[in-house]
């Protein structure tokens, strides 16, 4: 397979079983930490790639008001879904839009969230450095950056097609096939996927790969503070354990300090507040999010 040259190729894909193959792996043991991240702070909250809501829709629940953004169309459909069984009153918004690109106004949140290696899928410097500017320029001063970075995928080794998980979902079979790729020079990982469905006679295949970057914990570092960030604490679990380069995951909580304005990419970035076609779409947002809107020249944030 070839490389992907976005690290948003694939999600769309992947979307129907991402829930499905994540219950069975990583499951909720990120959830309590990230609930008690939020709940302390003055909201609104912006996660960055929610995809399905796995930690919107409990975040959301703590009371403060929150926004999951995602590009993956097929992705947020899923969290929508799941969104209509959550009291109007307390329901996430959800935002289809690019997280280079952030299409909200100024310091108009209270914290920012990249959970679950969400950074990861940006697969060059300037990505990344573009992301992390529109963090700390969507995010008030004095509030929360908290980001969770997995450092295990530059480690796994390298393996051909083999069996990796193997259960149903909604009464069809589902087996995982998965091969790992190392891309040494250009710090990536791939994953090439093929999720096997069977129903009777019948069988569906979905193949795609999904790649990732992982930077070293300096660089990372590096980077929060040349963006305006002070890093205040570093984990190594999600119990709020010590960090060393081996800890199981890398948590990051920073700080907006300053008013350092990001490094001008060399090339043009993505325009911003083009989400769902150039419409900006907030469904289903609770009251508590009344204030949250586009940049200028993009439409308020249209309620369902």
């Amino acid at each position: 397979m070839v490389t992907a040259r976005e690290g948003w190729e694939g999600w769309d894909d992947y979307a129907p079983f991402y829930d499905w193959e994540n219950a069975r792996t990583f499951g909720r043991r990120d959830i309590a930490f990230w609930c008690q991240c939020v709940s302390g702070e003055r909201g609104p909250v912006l996660e960055l790639g929610s995809g399905t809501g796995r930690l919107t829709l409990p975040a959301g629940r703590t009371g403060v008001g929150i926004v999951g953004i995602d590009r993956s169309a097929a992705m947020l459909e899923h969290a929508r879904r799941r969104a209509t069984r959550v009291p109007r009153r307390g329901r996430p918004a959800f935002v289809r839009g690019d997280i280079r690109a952030l299409p909200f106004k100024r310091a108009c949140f209270g914290a920012v969230l990249a959970p679950y290696g969400l950074l990861q899928s940006l697969l060059d410097d300037r990505d990344l450095d573009r992301a992390l500017a529109e963090a700390a320029r969507v995010v008030r001063r004095g509030g929360l950056l908290a980001i969770d970075l997995v450092p295990e995928l530059a480690t796994w080794a390298e393996h051909g097609p083999r069996e990796c998980l193997r259960g149903s979902r909604h009464g069809v079979a589902v087996t995982l096939i998965e091969s790992v790729r190392q891309d040494r020079r250009r710090q990536l990982t791939i994953f090439d996927e093929l999720f096997i469905e069977r129903r009777g006679q019948r069988e569906r295949k979905r193949k795609f790969s999904l790649t990732f970057r992982t930077r070293p914990m300096t660089d990372m570092r590096t980077r929060l503070e040349h963006t305006g960030f002070e890093v205040q604490s570093v984990c190594g679990d999600y119990d709020g354990g010590s960090w060393d380069e081996r800890a199981e995951v890398w948590l990051i909580l920073a700080r907006r300090v300053t008013n350092v304005r990001a490094r001008k990419a060399s090339v043009r970035a993505p325009q911003r507040g083009r989400a769902e076609g150039g419409r900006l779409r907030v469904e289903g947002a609770s009251a508590s999010l009344a204030g949250v809107s586009a940049e200028a020249g993009t439409p308020r944030a249209a309620r369902k």
